[in-house]
């Protein structure tokens, strides 16, 4: 078989190392398009720009581009479609995209068919005095949850309990929506908008009803119509608080609630026309009231699970991105890792701000991941940063480090990651608790 190209927007060398050991990729060579450093660590999107910059490069390789994929959620999830149709690769249509990834296209087009599993909710301009009285008008009262049309990650989503809570809420997305909201604005110029989504743009935000319970994400792909969920991660978040603590890989929900996700999935996605891409759906299961909820739709492979499915499956679901978007049915393969159970755990601070002073070096890195087989860390803070400047984080917490692990069973994973995070040192200066 001939050499397959495949360009990856946002590639960086963990990545191309992981994307390297696919099934396949002896056949396969793949390039960087965009570097991630424009993509990731920063909160400013140029997507004009950069989707020039990116249209000149692929269109000035000498050899015939078989395929481009992406692993990120905003900017390059949003992109690519537009990346793809204009050097004529695969990829969903851009309006199947936005009616996943524009919150409230979502929501209008999610109660068309499953209506009784999302909550209330509205649009909203932050910018509007009178917010609050329009959101009290579409019938949401106190608690609600707010955040952005499009977002990253939990970056600016509030629970709202009183309109002290709101006003707090409002300041701050009226101080941080703009860097989302114009490149967005910018995609969705690009697309057919129905009436009542263009007149609610990337500035506005969303109130929904409350809704929690046990969080997990489904993730699935579709292939010529057919809708395939492959596994569910549980979501796991800190005592009392917004945060996540742990993703674990494989879920252990009941058999019949993973089986009503899997159907409530094929059920929208079969709705929306979303073909031939990769996707991920959010859920709670309210255990109490036994319901289920969909929380919401992103159009893409989670990063984060990435190693999870390396340890449990065998190899990353980035071989569903590859083998998508090369036209091919996903060669993922299942239970051949050498691990049981998995988790991606966030070692966290509850800070409002601080100076970082000391992290754990790379020899003390190197041992722990040596002590604790199969374990990687990566470090997300320096010394000398303030952690306000850390991208991609909660309205409550920062993330210091990521820690992957496998193990034989659940209570062995938890009591290693314990014993490890007891020897992960930080140190902070400036401490604005």
């Amino acid at each position: 078989m001939s050499v397959r190209n495949i360009f990856v927007v946002g590639l960086d060398e963990h990545n191309r190392k992981r994307l390297e050991h696919l099934r396949g990729a002896e056949n396969y060579r793949f390039y960087g398009v965009i570097e991630p450093s424009e993509v990731y660590d920063t909160e400013i999107f140029p997507i004009e720009e950069m989707l020039s910059r990116a249209e000149t490069l692929l269109k000035g390789f000498s050899e015939p581009i078989e395929a481009i994929v992406g692993y990120m959620d905003f900017p390059v999830s949003t992109m690519l479609p537009l990346l793809c149709e204009r050097l004529g690769t695969r990829s969903t249509s851009l309006t199947s995209l936005l009616k996943c990834e524009h919150k409230y296209w979502s929501r209008l087009v999610q109660h068309e068919v499953i209506a009784d599993y999302i909550p209330r909710f509205t649009a909203f301009d932050p910018f509007d005095a009178l917010a609050l009285q329009h959101i009290g008008e579409a019938g949401l009262y106190f608690p609600f949850f707010v955040k952005p049309i499009k977002s990253s990650g939990s970056r600016l989503g509030f629970r709202i309990e009183s309109p002290e809570d709101f006003a707090y809420a409002v300041a701050r997305l009226c101080e941080g929506i703009g860097t989302i909201s114009e490149p967005f604005n910018y995609v969705l110029e690009h697309a057919k908008l129905p009436d009542d989504v263009r007149s609610v743009d990337g500035g506005h935000c969303m109130a929904e009803e409350i809704i929690g319970g046990w969080q997990c994400t489904l993730e699935g792909y579709v292939f010529q119509g057919n809708v395939v969920p492959y596994g569910i991660v549980d979501s796991i978040r800190y005592p009392q608080v917004l945060s996540f603590f742990y993703y674990r890989y494989p879920s252990i929900l009941p058999a019949n609630i993973q089986e009503k996700m899997q159907a409530l999935t094929r059920q929208i996605m079969s709705h929306i026309g979303y073909d031939n891409a990769a996707f991920n759906v959010e859920y709670f299961w309210d255990e109490v009231q036994n319901r289920i909820w969909l929380l919401e739709i992103n159009t893409r492979i989670a990063q984060s699970h990435c190693d999870l499915f390396e340890k449990i499956d065998g190899v990353s679901h980035q071989q569903v991105t590859v083998d998508l978007a090369l036209g091919q049915l996903p060669d993922m393969p299942f239970r051949q890792g050498i691990f049981k159970v998995a988790a991606k755990f966030f070692y966290r601070v509850f800070f409002v701000d601080a100076t970082v002073s000391q992290v754990p070096n790379a020899e003390e890195i190197e041992t722990l991941q040596h002590a604790f087989p199969g374990t990687m860390i990566t470090i997300q803070v320096d010394i000398g940063m303030r952690l306000s400047s850390l991208p991609e984080q909660d309205s409550y917490s920062y993330a210091l480090a990521y820690v992957w692990m496998g193990a034989d069973d659940e209570v062995a994973l938890e009591e290693n990651y314990a014993r490890l995070a007891e020897q992960l040192h930080f140190a902070f200066e400036d401490i604005v608790a």
